[in-house]
């Protein structure tokens, strides 16, 4: 949120389901939808996607870096080449932009569905959904647009060899876990053209799930671990960002200084007169209230504004605006948190069709409700102009809502396949929710070819991103990019 001054009136105060996203075979039988699927085949056989290579006049993965730094904070710039550089999985996390590009030169299947857009490895985890109940799901959504659903795949299974490789896993341990992978998205895809269409939609992945799925693939000891886990990050919540983020002084609740990770607005903003900015924010506030159901106004209107200020979290978004709000309900003991996120248009826009909605906070949005099984009750988008006279727009959720994300530097070789397999199983999910099951699984047929062809693809990718990440320390260490690290 740049919090200077805001136009309320370029909120967009209803919500709709994007139109060309949900499968326009639904109409059909079910017949013509697999006859769909199968000549999507014939048109691009499965095998053709493990055929990566990089293509003659391939951009430099640094200067597409660069075009998304243009209009970032500059100050922070540095941190996001520094977190980027630390090793090759980092350098893929920040690279979303970098593999679309890559992608976009490849055949097509033309078998669209809400993509998530950066779906690595580390955007899966567990949250609490509306019921409260600890859910895993999909959890990162700035670059989801409509697109071909092998994307979303390929950036999964290669993230896993570039993870393993990080592990030290050998050649052998590392293509059992992506073939693990690719071939449960296969057959839950399948199994979701199976189902009724509420059943897709109702379907989700808690403990429960996960102990009878996956429990005998699972050491007891470690679905012991995930359980204390889960217990754990259910602690990580509202109250427990109060007393990690904020202070007290004669009774007034502030953030906390601890630049650059964590910035009151008014240390950002020093310069803006104080009830100006008040003024802005409070007014941005209202847009994003407008944007909710009615019946989360009526919720939301139990809070009341006390402070903000700018958060640098991630790898890649680093350098966006991205801030977090404090209200406070009853009392000071009866705190919520919003992040306030910045929402520029994905990595993906550049090379498919453009966004069916013109607000990109409101794309993150909706795109995350059509993907995920529960999202917060919170989410919601506004629109803000900041000191420079840009508008820009952004999304806002809880910040911690019993947030639990994997460790995969410390995760067990043989965890990091099952976990692999969870987050094919939710991504299969999400795809089904938005696409079309039918024609996907009959594309995808009941042979492996597919997995195999991803096994490829991923070895073949995790080399390019290995050469991408030397490039860039090699930038660095020649002072041609600034970097800082240790943040």
């Amino acid at each position: 949120m740049d919090a200077t001054t805001v136009n309320p009136t370029t909120a967009t105060p209803t919500r709709r389901v994007p139109t060309e996203v949900p499968a326009r075979g639904t109409i059909a039988s079910t017949e013509d939808r697999a006859t769909r699927g199968r000549a999507a085949r014939r048109a691009v056989p499965r095998s053709r996607h493990g055929d990566w290579q990089p293509p003659g006049g391939r951009r430099d993965p640094l200067g597409i870096l660069a075009d998304q730094e243009r209009d970032r904070v500059p100050e922070l710039v540095a941190i996001r080449h520094g977190r980027m550089a630390a090793s090759p999985f980092a350098f893929y996390r920040g690279a979303a932009a970098v593999m679309a590009a890559d992608l976009a030169g490849e055949p097509s299947t033309g078998l669209n569905v809400q993509l998530c857009g950066d779906a690595h490895l580390l955007n899966f985890g567990g949250f609490a959904d509306p019921g409260r109940r600890m859910v895993f799901d999909v959890n990162d959504f700035d670059e989801t647009h409509p697109g071909p659903f092998e994307w979303d795949v390929k950036r999964l299974v290669a993230s896993i060899e570039v993870a393993a490789r990080a592990r030290g896993l050998d050649k052998r341990s590392r293509q059992a876990a992506v073939l693990g992978t690719a071939g449960t998205y296969r057959r839950a895809v399948r199994e979701f053209a199976a189902m009724r269409v509420l059943d897709i939609w109702y379907a989700r992945l808690d403990l429960d799930t996960i102990q009878r799925r996956w429990g005998p693939s699972i050491d007891p000891a470690a679905m012991a671990n995930l359980r204390r886990a889960t217990a754990k990050a259910q602690a990580k919540d509202h109250l427990k960002a109060f007393g990690k983020l904020t202070r007290s002084v004669g009774g007034e609740v502030s953030f906390l200084s601890d630049p650059p990770l964590l910035q009151p607005v008014t240390e950002v903003l020093a310069d803006v007169d104080a009830t100006r900015l008040r003024q802005s924010v409070t007014a941005s506030i209202r847009a994003y209230r407008r944007a909710l159901p009615r019946s989360r106004q009526h919720l939301f209107d139990r809070y009341r504004f006390v402070d903000l200020a700018r958060k640098v979290v991630g790898v890649g978004s680093v350098g966006t605006r991205c801030w977090v709000a404090l209200l406070l309900g009853r009392d000071a003991q009866d705190p919520l948190f919003l992040q306030v996120k910045q929402a520029e248009p994905s990595v993906l826009q550049a090379h498919l069709a453009a966004s069916p909605v013109r607000n990109h906070g409101r794309r993150v949005v909706e795109g995350q409700e059509l993907m995920q099984a529960a999202s917060d009750i919170f989410l919601g988008w506004t629109r803000s102009e900041g000191p420079d006279g840009v508008s820009r727009d952004f999304y806002m959720r809880q910040l911690w809502d019993w947030k639990l994300s994997a460790d995969i530097e410390t995760m067990r070789p043989d965890m990091l396949g099952v976990y692999a397999q969870l987050c094919a199983w939710i991504l299969a999910r999400a795809h089904a929710r938005s696409g079309d099951p039918v024609a996907v699984a009959a594309y995808l047929g009941t042979s492996d070819a597919f997995d195999r062809a991803m096994a490829r693809f991923a070895r073949a990718y995790a080399d390019q991103n290995e050469r991408d990440h030397r490039a860039l320390t090699e930038a660095i260490a020649g002072g041609r990019l600034d970097a800082a690290t240790g943040i």
